[in-house]
């Protein structure tokens, strides 16, 4: 049977004269056998853009029902409780919307469960990317990109629920305006601008409209452009194993494999936030009630990751630093500084890591984390803190619930944000070390893959890794027993002085209570 020759028809004779123009056919051929590396880690990255596509379908739904005002109506909807009361425009648009508007409601949620996804994606991606050394040269600006897109996304998403305009969202932002207020020399200034006056300003809400349907977006939409064609620029880095070398990817081709497989995780993963969106209920406003400003819910807590902040925000005594003739409010501290700071050290890690090291060659080949321990334990200890400051944003639930004395609990807070990450650093370190001594070769033989897909290295990139000789590959390198004395006395300064802590906080607890009752 003779095969009929496509390039005749009037679509191959079409495509033929783009071709001659363009060079559309050299450049698709390039992308079509484009390999991905085999390991579900990576599928982190294309779990947080699937998301950002559902936010962005649901997003378009639910602004064309929003209305972003301040002004005060009376509602007299669907919702029984809430005749009669009054509230601003945009609340009661947003509870039309949950309750009037045809599948408002699962739009509404399915945003929000995609908004959740979509950043803890970005911490999952960020986190495989840290421990296993993928933001090294020469992939530095890729992990720039992805710190912005981590930050803008956090942003994006504290402006997304602030536009509700319930009790909850007009807390954080209250707590919002509070810390940008305080800080020094331009605080005043920054606050009046973004709220239109004093709190509560004018036209607020407009303005947070603007940036969250369409600032925020474009930006995030052009950090992943920029993040994906810094990958496909450079080729993926991939785990150590026989066939890999530094110098190919061994894994599916984009088509048909991967773009088949790929399709499919899009398909499932909008299918399962919509199954979330309608079978998981999630920040029900209609339950907290409109924006009072002289009201505080109880219980007010942050999505999780800005809940962090307010962890730090609750963590911090009531210090203030007067100098200059400026006051610095105690919100300046865990508010702006210490973020300033950890962001200021994440965007800064790449290089900071080779200057400590001395490596600075090109790595295509991914470490392990037992073959880092110093790394490994730097992201255990920040990731331990991350946790207790989480918890701590969620500490009056916690103690509500338990009956616990919140202040005990508030002091215990303090001492572990500093000591826990310090125990789970040094356990790592030991850990890791310990593994790494007695385990096998990371690498696998340089020679060629039979089977796989292999693709080449980006040019000029790449040289074989052969061990490190910076502080600490020598410091990683070094066997570690189990338990030394060293150890045993950290181990009973830390039960210590958690005891100290939970003492003092309850006897601060009983002298409040007998201050309150005289």
């Amino acid at each position: 049977m003779s095969v009929r020759d496509h390039t005749d028809t009037p679509i191959g004779r079409l495509a033929r004269w783009f071709d001659v123009r363009l060079g559309a056919a050299e450049f698709t051929t390039s992308k079509l056998n484009y390999v991905f590396p085999k390991h579900f880690t990576f599928l982190f990255g294309e779990i947080a853009l699937y998301a950002f596509v559902v936010l962005v379908a649901t997003g378009v739904f639910l602004a064309l029902f929003y209305s972003p005002s301040e002004a005060e109506v009376v509602y007299g909807g669907d919702y029984q409780p809430l005749v009669g009361l009054p509230m601003s425009e945009a609340y009661e648009s947003v509870v039309e919307l949950s309750f009037s508007v045809r599948a408002g409601l699962l739009m509404r949620q399915t945003h929000h469960w995609a908004a959740l996804v979509f950043m803890g994606a970005i911490f999952a991606h960020m986190a495989r990317v840290f421990f296993t050394g993928a933001f090294r040269r020469p992939r530095e600006l890729n992990w720039v990109t992805g710190v912005v897109l981590m930050m803008v996304g956090m942003l994006e998403g504290f402006a997304g629920y602030s536009l509700l305009d319930d009790l909850l969202s007009g807390t954080g932002v209250r707590i919002a305006y509070s810390v940008v207020e305080g800080i020094p020399v331009v605080g005043a200034w920054a606050a009046f601008l973004a709220f239109g006056g004093e709190y509560p300003g004018e036209g607020f809400l407009s303005r947070l409209f603007t940036v969250h349907v369409f600032l925020m977006p474009a930006i995030l939409a052009g950090l992943i452009t920029v993040h994906l064609a810094l990958v496909a620029r450079q080729h993926h880095t991939q785990f150590p194993g026989p066939g890999k070398s530094e110098h190919n990817v061994v894994g599916h081709r984009m088509w048909p494999t991967y773009a088949t497989l790929s399709g499919g995780l899009f398909f499932l993963i909008a299918a399962v936030l919509t199954l979330m969106g309608g079978t998981l209920q999630i920040n029900p406003v209609w339950l907290y009630g409109p924006y009072d400003l002289f009201t505080v819910t109880s219980g007010a807590q942050a999505d999780y990751y800005v809940l962090w902040l307010q962890g730090l925000l609750r963590l911090m005594p009531g210090w203030e630093v007067r100098a200059f003739g400026y006051t610095i409010t105690n919100q300046f501290f865990p508010g702006v500084l210490v973020p300033g700071i950890v962001f200021g050290v994440f965007l800064a890690w790449p290089w900071l890591e080779a200057r400590v090291t001395g490596d600075r060659r090109s790595h295509h080949l991914l470490d392990r984390p037992r073959d880092r321990p110093v790394r490994t334990a730097i992201g255990m200890a920040g990731l331990t803190g991350f946790v207790v400051t989480l918890v701590a944003g969620s500490d009056d639930v916690i103690a509500a619930t338990f009956d616990w004395s919140i202040v005990a609990l508030r002091y215990t807070e303090r001492v572990l944000l500093f000591a826990l990450p310090a125990a789970v650093a040094l356990l790592t370190y030991r850990v890791c070390a310990d593994l790494s001594a007695r385990g096998e070769p990371a690498a696998g033989p340089e020679e060629a893959a039979s089977g796989p897909a292999v693709a080449t290295a980006g040019p000029g990139e790449g040289r074989a890794a052969t061990g490190g000789g910076g502080v600490l590959d020598r410091l990683a390198a070094a066997p570690v027993s189990r338990a030394t004395g060293a150890w045993r006395r950290l181990r009973r300064a830390l039960v210590t002085t958690g005891m100290v802590a939970a003492v003092v906080g309850a006897l601060a607890d009983r002298l409040r209570n007998g201050r309150a009752g005289r």
